[in-house]
């Protein structure tokens, strides 16, 4: 699960960048659609995180 939130959040970060560019107005919707993923995704990964048994 962390590991698809990751992958949001470089799109996210890529989207971000091109929205300095010349795409700026989608580039800047698609990185807050990813943003808001990714955080949704990280907070779930972190409550549903697998510990290992403790010994």
């Amino acid at each position: 699960m962390l590991s698809w939130a990751l992958t949001f959040l470089v799109i996210a970060l890529i989207a971000g960048v091109l929205g300095f560019g010349v795409l700026a107005g989608t580039a800047a919707t698609i990185a807050k659609w990813c943003v808001l993923i990714f955080v949704i995704l990280f907070v779930i990964g972190l409550i549903t995180e697998k510990r290992p048994p403790a010994v």
